[in-house]
This record gives structure tokens, sequence and C-alpha cells, in this order.
């Protein structure tokens, strides 16, 4: 009817979903999964260019229920969607993600990161309370979100002082994480080689080309001459040497770095000390540091970080396990505990058997389960001091490249059943201060299904076991990709990174 308000996406969602007609001239079918499937992919694809265009022109990253829309396809944004219906429990209309996103896209905002997800799930319940999507959008989003002038002068330098496993996977995260570079760039890679063509190209193809984590979405371009790689637009300058002491940053333009040493060369504060040459600020360890250097686990003791020059990220085993840990204490106490690792084998073990300093992972990674000691218990005392003395720890290196499963056999001070223990990490993972970190699971997975997982550990329900005051529980995660998003993380606040972020509140609230 001419003049009538335009129909909101909430309106549409509530109508039953439209069929087509018989190609024959058969009846319509009135509940058409098919045409329902269509109806959301043309949605998901009109999602896509707005998704860019908020985060490559405005620095506004759209998120649902943590995982990045940004470079994502309408079938994978689909599927993100559904997981995220998973956590909640709720079946919440894809219209409305497509509504939402273009209340966002005009509403002025500056660098910020959305939760599309937490956001639709918070309209779906309290939209009715507005008059329009805007006002609630609105009244959900703090005046910083409106600040277009957030970010320093000049971003900070970043250097990655190796390229193996972490260091080629860093560098896809923070490539992909620039968005309009306000807070850092990857500016450079310090490894050891000739440093001809041949050894930069090789260098490429290993970043291009993944067997685990599959081909570089985007593209890298050699340029030999300038000893560079130009990765998606980034110019990242490969500097070879031997040792830190051997490079001069400020000759090469770099000022004020951020050296993520992911070389495991060393770990303590007379090694990681050589990296503080003139022209670099901070050092980050991808592995748990020794003596006094604060070892981090984002989300858990980042508010450490303050101006300490050296930072470890700890291990990728005390990140997937203590954010889990440290719920479970807080909410129904350990009186001690045991950890076992299953880990995917690495490059400090051999592919045949030979010599090695550690007996056991001498022998052969790729046919044999090898039993090995983990610094994890001891690591994650360092981070929750409340639990020393209570936890040991113990792992076995598997024939598994990549994704690696935590087993936490525990006490508590209190009994648990299977339901409630299951909700509350479910809660946990939708809700707490810890949700970028702890994921949940309540599918049959298996190691392979977790790869590119972008918490630090999930938790899979399936596999829970209680009994009164002892309960079992199992935790998943990525070794590779899942550790260097908190390395990620870490560089982020190291950076000053002061981007305001929209998780939504719980519904409780």
């Amino acid at each position: 009817m001419a003049g009538s308000a335009p129909e909101s996406a909430r309106d549409r969602a509530a109508r039953p979903a439209r069929s087509p007609s018989s190609p024959k001239g058969g009846a319509i079918v009135q509940d058409d999964p098919y045409r329902q499937w269509l109806d959301n992919e043309i949605l998901a694809h009109q999602m896509i260019p707005l998704v860019g265009e908020l985060w490559n022109r405005q620095g506004i990253e759209i998120k649902v229920f943590g995982k990045s829309l940004v470079d994502e396809t309408p079938l994978s944004i689909m599927q993100i969607v559904r997981k995220g219906n998973m956590i909640c429990e709720e079946d919440l209309d894809f219209p409305v993600y497509r509504e939402l996103v273009d209340v966002i896209s005009t509403m002025g905002l500056g660098l910020c990161r959305i939760d599309l997800g937490k956001l639709v799930l918070r309209y779906t319940h309290l939209g009715a309370r507005f008059q329009s999507a805007r006002q609630f959008v609105r009244s959900e989003l703090g005046e910083e979100f409106f600040n277009v002038d957030r970010g320093p002068e000049r971003p900070k330098d970043i250097v990655l002082y190796g390229f193996g496993r972490i260091g080629r996977v860093l560098t896809r995260l923070l490539v992909a994480a620039t968005g309009p570079g306000r807070f850092f760039r990857l500016r450079g890679v310090i490894v050891r080689g000739r440093g001809d063509a041949e050894d930069l190209e090789k260098r490429a193809a290993l970043l291009r080309h993944d067997s685990i984590h599959g081909p570089f979405s985007g593209l890298i371009d050699s340029v030999p001459e300038r000893s560079e790689l130009v990765i998606n637009g980034n110019r990242v300058k490969f500097i070879f040497a031997d040792d830190p002491s051997a490079v001069d940053y400020r000759s090469l333009g770099f000022e004020d770095v951020i050296v993520v040493d992911n070389s495991g060369r060393w770990r303590d504060r007379a090694g990681l000390s050589r990296h503080l040459r003139p022209g670099v600020s901070r050092v980050a360890l991808t592995a748990p540091g020794k003596g006094d250097i604060p070892n981090i686990v984002f989300g858990i003791n980042d508010d450490k970080v303050g101006d300490e020059p050296i930072l470890s990220s700890a291990s990728c085993t005390t990140n997937a396990v203590a954010p889990v840990l440290k719920m479970l204490s807080d909410e129904y106490g350990i009186r001690h505990g045991h950890i076992e690792t299953v880990h995917s084998y690495t490059n400090d073990q051999n592919l045949l058997d030979n010599y090695h300093k550690a007996e056991r992972r001498g022998r052969s990674a790729p046919l044999n389960m090898v039993i090995t000691t983990t610094g994890a218990a001891s690591a994650v005392v360092k981070v929750l001091p409340e639990l020393k003395g209570k936890l040991t720890g113990n792992s076995i290196r598997v024939p598994t490249p990549n994704v690696s499963l935590a087993m936490l056999n525990l006490s508590t001070e209190r009994k648990v059943g299977r339901d409630e223990l299951n909700d509350f990490l479910r809660r946990c993972a939708l809700h707490s201060r810890y949700q970028k970190q702890i994921g949940y699971t309540k599918y049959p997975l298996v190691s392979t299904d977790l790869g590119h997982s972008i918490y630090t550990g999930v938790v899979d329900s399936q596999a829970t076991l209680t009994h009164d005051e002892h309960v079992v529980i199992y935790v998943w995660y990525d070794n590779e990709f899942g550790y260097s998003h908190q390395v990620k993380r870490l560089v982020r606040k190291i950076c000053g990174d002061t981007t305001p972020e929209y998780i939504g509140a719980p519904l409780s609230d």
C-alpha cells in the first residue's frame, strides 16, 4: 500500500518461508527449506560488500560470536551463523543479521569491532522495546564507538624474528588484521640464510602454500632487489642476520619496533635482551619465558603488560587450559588435578629415529606416540598462582601435524553434575571475560575439525565426565592457529590498540 512503512527484517522473518510454485503448475509448498536457503544465501551475498567496506574504509570489524566476517564467503558466513546458534542455543533469524549490518553501515562509526551475533541475540529479545533497529543499535553502542579520530599518528612497526610455523601463521594473522593500519604494520622479518633471490622466493613459497593451513588468502609478490615480499599490499623487508646485534633498524627506517621472537632460540632475559637495540622498544616471545619474564595469557593477566620491555605469550597449552581452569576455580574450586596433553608432533622431534637430547623425542615423530614432559602445570601456576601445588602435568606427542587435546582431570570443592557443568562452560564461552579464549561445541568432533579455531581452547561437551566432586573436561586447541591469535592480541595491546569492542551484555542484565 502506498505510504505504508517499509517492512523490517524482523517482520519478514516472522512470515512463513516463501516457496516457489511447482514448475508444472503443482501445488505451492508451504514449507520449503531450499527456498529459505536461497533467501539466506542472497542475504549473505549482500552482506559481503558491506562488511568489506566497513573494514577497509572505516576499520570497523564485523564478527559473529567471535569469528570475523572479513573475507568470508556467503556459505562460510552461513556456517558461522549456524555455529553461533549452537552456542547461544537459539535459532537467530538470518534476515536480522542483514538488517543490522545495514544499520551499522550508516551510523558514522569510528574504528571499532562489533560482534554482530551478540547484537542480533539482544535485538531478538529486546528489539520490541525500540521504535527502530537503528534506535536499538544506538542504545547498545557507547560514545566511544563514534570517535572517528582514534589511533596514533604513526602505526607501530612489527618485526618477526623467525619465520617458522608460528612466524608464518602470525604473518597471515597480522596482515589480515591490519585493516586501515592505524595501530601497527608488519614491516620486517629476520631470518638466517643467504639473502639472495632464491632464498627469498623459498620463503614466499612457504607462505603461499601450507600443508596444514592451506593456501594463503591473498597475493604475495617477491621484490628481490629490495629483499622484500609485498603481502596483500604490505611491504615486508626480509633481513638476513645470524644475530639481533647485526640488525640496524634505524638505517632501515624502522622506529619504536616491537620484535616478536618466534625462533625459540632464547627464552631468558639475557638472551632476549639482545633484541633491545636502538629503534626497538619491546620484545614479545612466543614461548614460555624463563626466570622473571612475565608470562602473559591474554584475557587472564594481560593487565600486567605495562611498560615491561620483554614479555612472553606462554605456551599454546597454557593458553588453552588456563582460561578454563580459571573459570572452574572461581566457580567450583579446585582441590587438585592433573593435566594430560595429547599434542601433535613438532619441529623439535625427529622424522626418523636419531639422536636427541631428550631420549624419547629422538624416536620417529610420524610413527610413534611419545611420552614426554610438559611445563604446562608449572606454567599455569605462573598465570594462576592460586593453583600452586594443586596441579601435575604430562604429555603424549602423537603422529598428527596440528591440533592438540588437553584432558583436565580435577577434584572440585563441591559436587557438580554433567549438564550443569556443560551449561556453565557454554555460558563462559558466550558471555564471560574469557569468551575470546574459550570455545564450546556439542558436536562429536575430531582433531582435524578444530583446525583454524579462533579460540585457544574449545570445550568438547560430549566428552565431559562428572562424579560428585570429580570432573574430567576435554579441551581441543589448534596449537598453531589458536595460539597465534593470542599472540596477535598481545601485540595489539603492546601497540596501544584501544579500539572499542561490542560483545553484548548477558540478557539477564
